[in-house]
């Protein structure tokens, strides 16, 4: 149940109905927006009577939720949430580039990324320390040294760093040294893990599954939202579908789905979409067209001898190229591109 205050309430009058509707069981999330106060009721609302809540002289109106998701409803948030990382920042019109390897490899391969993909325009530093790979033989990452590395580029570059989380065990060692932690998509409804991930401080990251629903993606998104961190950032990497030709299909038209039924920032991965370096770029600026809120992007040095996912990384130079075509589309589009 969403309660939309009349402009100008004061904040006491607004402290009184929170009160009111939290010794009824309810919890109450409350929206700060220019012109009104919007109070997200979340828990057994079919007790509340309606019209008799509505007679209170400082309600404008009261409207019933019917999607499973709440706090990650745009009724309840209608203004766009904006994830803060450092200088950085994802949504209300700032778009942000997160750029590196699929996996580090070592120090000096990572910090020689950050610096290229700095000078380029990232705003952020993604590698993988802990790869979930398809193939139990395939390479699994560096672990645990590998974030030890992605901190040593940071201490080069003063880049957030982002990278991705597979187990709950590990918790505590990225809220300790991680900016923006990912779920992947493998892990989308990996209800424990989004569970305890909620209960940190650090933004998420996170990615669709390969054959979920909008509902279903968003569902996930409450799941680490309802455990009180808010700060979450939805990502678009392609789904599985009936076509081989690329590795998966990006799905433009979830940017503007997603961003009608809620307020989280979105930004896609073109890299995974098609598994195919030559695709990144259209992709890239197909989804900027579209209205995300930033790009995902993998850059190695290498790509021929890449560990993982060489075959999609663009090199640093032609990820020099796409950045001077996203920014001159991210200013076509009315949002400013942080770096």
């Amino acid at each position: 149940m969403v309660v939309v205050m009349k402009q100008g309430t004061q904040q006491l009058e607004i402290d009184k109905l929170v009160a009111q509707f939290q010794l009824q069981g309810l919890q109450v999330g409350i929206t700060h927006g220019v012109d009104c106060t919007i109070l997200g009721l979340v828990g057994d609302t079919t007790a509340i009577d309606i019209d008799k809540i509505s007679i209170n002289e400082h309600i404008e109106r009261v409207m019933r939720v019917s999607e499973p998701y709440k706090r990650a409803n745009r009724k309840f948030h209608p203004e766009d949430t904006v994830v803060r990382i450092g200088s950085a920042a994802i949504g209300g019109g700032s778009f942000s580039v997160i750029a590196g390897p699929c996996s580090v490899e070592s120090g000096e391969q990572i910090i020689e990324v950050a610096k290229d993909v700095q000078a380029s325009g990232a705003a952020m530093l993604r590698g993988g320390a802990f790869k979930p790979r398809t193939s139990p033989y395939s390479f699994q990452g560096m672990g645990a040294p590998g974030l030890d590395l992605l901190l040593e580029a940071k201490a080069a570059t003063g880049m957030p760093i982002v990278t991705e989380l597979m187990s709950e065990k590990y918790c505590q060692l990225f809220e300790d040294k991680v900016d923006v932690i990912q779920i992947g998509a493998r892990n989308m409804q990996n209800f424990d893990l989004l569970k305890e991930v909620g209960k940190l401080s650090k933004p998420i990251l996170l990615k669709r599954g390969l054959s979920n629903s909008y509902e279903e993606w968003i569902m996930s998104a409450e799941y680490i939202m309802s455990e009180g961190n808010e700060n979450v950032i939805l990502c678009e990497r392609g789904i599985r579908t009936f076509e081989t030709y690329t590795r998966n299909t990006l799905d433009v038209s979830a940017i503007p789905a997603i961003k009608r039924m809620s307020h989280l920032p979105v930004i896609v991965d073109p890299s995974h979409s098609a598994g195919m370096y030559w695709m990144v770029e259209p992709l890239a600026l197909a989804a900027v067209a579209a209205g995300a809120d930033g790009l995902l992007i993998e850059v190695h040095n290498d790509p021929p001898h890449a560990k993982c996912d060489g075959q999609q990384s663009l090199t640093p130079e032609h990820f020099g190229r796409l950045m001077g075509r996203v920014s001159a589309l991210v200013d076509l589009v009315g949002k400013t591109l942080v770096k």
